[in-house]
């Protein structure tokens, strides 16, 4: 069993950065810690020419140009759920990641936080559902696998994580993976179901 000292040690290490490209744009997602010790996702609603539409992710998006990294998270975080943080409760930051074949490009920051309580959420438009999973569960393997996925000409094999009745994937399964990986050192994505680990076309370089 983890406790809030065990994450806290965990995101205490530097993140890595990722260089903003020419025609890049910052992003920030929030990865919230409730007092159960687990993580807030949310499926995103179907919005035409959204590239993320019907998937799980954090709450999160761009950085608007008269704003800072974390202020972004913490304002979608309050925009797409309801959920007001602040800084007392970031306990710190996981490594950044760069989106590939999206434009523009986006280097994602992602924002660990534990408030003390969760009140009530209020989802907007964006949010389809809010789930919710323990990082027990998650550090046991729970639901984890491999799926089939097109990408360009080719066809890859990536991690994924069946929960609540949706899948975890891409982007937000590599933060996750990040954050397990420091917790017990397991490796992220195929390394933690026992196959070779490979790089994905949403790593950063």
């Amino acid at each position: 069993m983890i406790d809030l000292q065990d994450i806290r040690a965990a995101v205490a290490r530097a993140p890595s950065r990722v260089e903003l490209p020419e025609d890049g744009r910052r992003a920030a997602v929030a990865a919230v810690v409730t007092p159960d010790l687990e993580l807030l996702f949310m499926s995103r609603a179907v919005f035409e020419g959204d590239p993320w539409s019907g998937q799980v992710s954090f709450p999160g998006g761009r950085v608007e140009p008269d704003e800072g990294v974390l202020d972004a998270a913490i304002r979608e975080t309050l925009e797409e759920l309801g959920l007001p943080l602040d800084r007392d409760c970031l306990l710190g930051e996981l490594d950044e990641l760069q989106t590939r074949g999206n434009q523009p490009t986006l280097v994602i920051r992602p924002y660990v936080f534990a408030p003390a309580r969760i009140p009530p959420l209020r989802p907007n438009e964006e949010v389809a559902r809010v789930h919710r999973l323990g990082l027990d569960a998650l550090l046991a393997g729970a639901g984890r696998g491999t799926m089939r996925h097109p990408w360009r000409e080719h066809e890859l094999v990536l991690p994924k994580v069946d929960f609540d009745g949706v899948r975890l994937w891409g982007l937000t399964l590599h933060m996750v993976d990040d954050l397990l990986h420091r917790l017990d050192g397991r490796g992220r994505g195929l390394a933690r179901s026992g196959t070779m680990d490979a790089r994905t076309p949403w790593e950063g370089a």
